[in-house]
C-alpha cells in the first residue's frame, strides 16, 4: 500500500513517480495502455478519452490510464503489478520548465531541438522527458541525444508525424524561444556500464536519439576498451540518414571496437555512397533483419537496446528473444508510437 499526494491538475503517474514511487508505465503519453489501474474509490477526470492506451481497459473493471488522469479529490487504485519504490540512486521524474534555444533540420522530415533548462537535470543515458507545449493537448515522448552526469541543455529529435499536432508546431513556425514544460525523467532503457555487457543497439529512423546518449556516455567512459559494441541504424533512403558525422566520430573514439552499420529499407547504397564513409557496414533491407544476419554467433554476454516504430521494435524482439536466444533482463526497447 502506497499513499501520495497528488497537486491539481497533476497525473496519477507523474504524481507518484515524483514521490519515488515504481508505478508501472511504458511510454507515459496514453498510447500503450501499460499504467492502466483499477479505481476501486473516488473519481478521476480523464483528460484525453480517445487515447489509443484505453483499447487495453476492461470496459467494465472501472479501469483508467493513470497517465491521463487527473483526481477530483481523494481516491484508492488497485494496480496489477508489483510495486516497488524507486531505487535511492534514480533521478526522480518531476516538471520543469524549458525554452526552445535552436530548432535545425536533420533531414526533410527530421529536426534537432535544444533545449534550454529552468534547473539542471540529472538523467540515466538512454531516458525520455515528456513535453507539453501551449495550445496542444498531451505530451510527446522524446529521448535525449546529449548525455551528461548533471545538463543545463536537452538536445531532442523529432520526427514528422502526418497530422501530429506538435511535429506540425514544431516544423511550421519558427518555434525557437517558445516555452515548453517537461516531465522526466523517464524510461528504463538506460544504459549499465556496471553490467559489464557487449552493447547491441537497434534503431529506426529517430529512434537513434536515446542510442545517441548511450554511446556518448559510453565512448566517455572508455567502455569499448572493455566490451565489444554494435550499432545498427535503420532508415528508409540515404537522404533519410543523419548523425553520420557524429556516428563516425564515436567509431573512432572507439579505435573500431563499436562497429556501425546502416540499413536501408528502400533502395541500394551505391559506391560513392558507400566510400563517403568507408568505417560503415550497409545492409538491404529492414534494420531488424539486418541486424541479426550481421550478429550470427555474436550474441553471447550481449546487452541489447532497441527503439523505433512499434513493429520494427516487436520484431527486432522477436529476433533478440529467438535467433539471439536474450533473456529478457538483458533487453531494453523503447517505443515511439
Amino acid at each position: 500500500m502506497y499513499a501520495f499526494d497528488c497537486g491539481a491538475s497533476e497525473k496519477i503517474l507523474h504524481a507518484g513517480l515524483r514521490s519515488g514511487i515504481g508505478l508501472p508505465y511504458e511510454c507515459g503519453t496514453g498510447t500503450c495502455g501499460t499504467c492502466k489501474a483499477r479505481l476501486v474509490q473516488g473519481e478521476v477526470d480523464d483528460e484525453w478519452p480517445e487515447a489509443p492506451g484505453r483499447i487495453s481497459l476492461r470496459a467494465a473493471g472501472a479501469e483508467v490510464l493513470m497517465c491521463q488522469c487527473v483526481p477530483r479529490g481523494d481516491l484508492t487504485l488497485e494496480v496489477g503489478r508489483v510495486v516497488r519504490p524507486m531505487e535511492p540512486r534514480t533521478s526522480r521524474p518531476s516538471r520543469l520548465g524549458a525554452v526552445i534555444q535552436r530548432a535545425d533540420p536533420l533531414t526533410h522530415d527530421v529536426t534537432l531541438l535544444e533545449l534550454g533548462l529552468s534547473r539542471p537535470l540529472g538523467f540515466a543515458a538512454g531516458q525520455f522527458m515528456l513535453m507539453s507545449a501551449p495550445g496542444i493537448v498531451g505530451a510527446r515522448a522524446y529521448s535525449m541525444v546529449n548525455f551528461a552526469p548533471t545538463v543545463e541543455q536537452l538536445v531532442f529529435v523529432v520526427k514528422k508525424k502526418p497530422d501530429g499536432r506538435m511535429s506540425d508546431w514544431i516544423f511550421g513556425s519558427a518555434v525557437t524561444g517558445a516555452q515548453v514544460d517537461l516531465f522526466g525523467p523517464l524510461g528504463a532503457a538506460t544504459f549499465d556500464p556496471d553490467a559489464a555487457k557487449n552493447l547491441l543497439c537497434i534503431a529506426g529512423g529517430s529512434g537513434i536519439a536515446g542510442m545517441m546518449s548511450i554511446l556518448s556516455h559510453a565512448v566517455a567512459l572508455r567502455y569499448f576498451e572493455r566490451h565489444a559494441g554494435d550499432l545498427f541504424f535503420g532508415v528508409r533512403t540515404r537522404k533519410d540518414a543523419f548523425f553520420l558525422d557524429e556516428l563516425t566520430e564515436f567509431h573512432e573514439q572507439s579505435f573500431g571496437a563499436l562497429r556501425v552499420t546502416i540499413a536501408f529499407s528502400d533502395e541500394d547504397v551505391d559506391a560513392h555512397w558507400a566510400a563517403r564513409f568507408p568505417e560503415f557496414g550497409v545492409g538491404k533491407g529492414f534494420v531488424h533483419a539486418v541486424a541479426a544476419e550481421c550478429m550470427q554467433g555474436r550474441f553471447e554476454n550481449v546487452r541489447a537496446y532497441a527503439a523505433g516504430p512499434p513493429r520494427m521494435v516487436d520484431a527486432t524482439l522477436r529476433m533478440l528473444l529467438v535467433q539471439g536466444k536474450l533473456r529478457p533482463d538483458n533487453i531494453r526497447y523503447d517505443k515511439f508510437s
